[in-house]
This record gives C-alpha cells, structure tokens and sequence, in this order.
C-alpha cells in the first residue's frame, strides 16, 4: 500500500502564533497594541502609530481591508487591535500603521469592537 497523500500532514493551526515582541514605532504619537488597547479612552478619536505584525487578514470587505496586528505587547486574549486600512498587507508583514483610534464600533451582526484603527496607512 502507499503512503496517505496526507501522511505527515499536521492538524491545521486554529491558534495564531504569539508574535515576537517588536520594537515600539517612533514619533509622539507611538504607541505599542497594549498602550492602545489599556489607553482607548484617553486615545479616543487621536491618531497612533504603531509597528505590528498582520496576524489575519481580509480584505475588501465594506469597502476596507480589514487586519488583526500583534506586537509582542500585552498579555494573550489582550493584545491583538483591529486595523482598517484601503492599502493591502499579507499575513506575517511587519507594517508601521498611522490611524484614528475608535472605540465602542459596532458594525451589527454582532461585530462590535471596543477599540480599533480606522483608516490606517500601512508601510513596510
């Protein structure tokens, strides 16, 4: 008998890997994911940047291209902020985001977000 097309094949990962701590972006308005997400109140409708790593993405839905970013920041289940943006990214780029903080968003259907970033710019 031959061997299984799909012998050696490990489970498909559901949990995304931690993302290594990267450094913290530059300029006044830096800030890590954990700085924004503990911070939301205060950084309410105030643009930041941050430098993260795209750990999902989705792209054109509602018109924006949708990205969960890591940086090392934060503990697990807390450190993970939601990007949108019109520029396009993959999966495990490293980008400095610039974007509006938003808090309390609620697009219906049951996605609402307590903090996010709207309308980032992405670069490599």
């Amino acid at each position: 008998k031959g061997a299984s097309p799909h012998a050696g094949m490990g489970a498909v990962a559901t949990v995304t890997p931690a993302v290594a701590k990267l450094s913290k972006a530059v300029g006044a308005d830096a800030r890590t994911v954990a700085e924004v997400l503990d911070g939301a109140a205060k950084l309410k409708d105030k643009g930041v940047t941050l430098h993260a790593q795209v750990v999902k993405a989705s792209l054109g839905i509602m018109g924006k291209n949708w990205f969960h970013v890591q940086d090392g920041s934060g503990m697990a289940g807390a450190n993970d902020i939601l990007v949108t943006s019109q520029d396009k990214a993959a999966v495990g780029d490293v980008l400095t985001i610039k974007g509006t903080v938003r808090t309390g968003v609620s697009l219906g259907s049951g996605y609402d977000y307590a903090v996010m970033v709207e309308n980032a710019s992405l670069r490599k």
